[in-house]
């Protein structure tokens, strides 16, 4: 259980990567859109992540159930933001920066909202 708890770790993460990776991709483009690896790694990630908690629920570890809800729901509006304007020729700078920061809450919320990384 703890390989495939680990596996489904690292593809959530390479999910995050890939969305990260491609927004900041365009930071310095006038013009943004959606692409591959917005659209690859928003998927990637919440998929993952699901299947983690099913994981982690099924085991003997009892997963933060606040914390799994707030990280689904900014997963779920990530992913909707990133499908709803998948085939525009472009988005707005305020909708890339929205999906910037919600990706980077997202993350914030994995690593600072663990007992894991606290000393003991």
């Amino acid at each position: 259980m703890q390989t495939i708890r680990l596996i489904l770790l690292f593809v959530h993460l390479l999910g995050f990567a890939a969305l990260f990776g491609g927004l900041l991709a365009q930071a310095k483009e006038p013009v943004k859109r959606v692409n591959a690896a917005m659209r690859d790694g928003a998927g990637t990630s919440f998929v993952a992540g699901l299947a983690l908690v099913g994981v982690l629920s099924a085991g003997d570890q009892e997963p933060n159930n606040t914390k799994i809800a707030v990280k689904l729901l900014i997963g779920l509006v990530v992913l909707g933001l990133v499908m709803a304007n998948l085939r525009k020729e472009q988005i707005s700078q305020r909708l890339w920066l929205a999906i910037l920061g919600l990706t980077t809450a997202n993350v914030a919320i994995a690593v600072f909202w663990s007992s894991a990384h606290h000393w003991r």
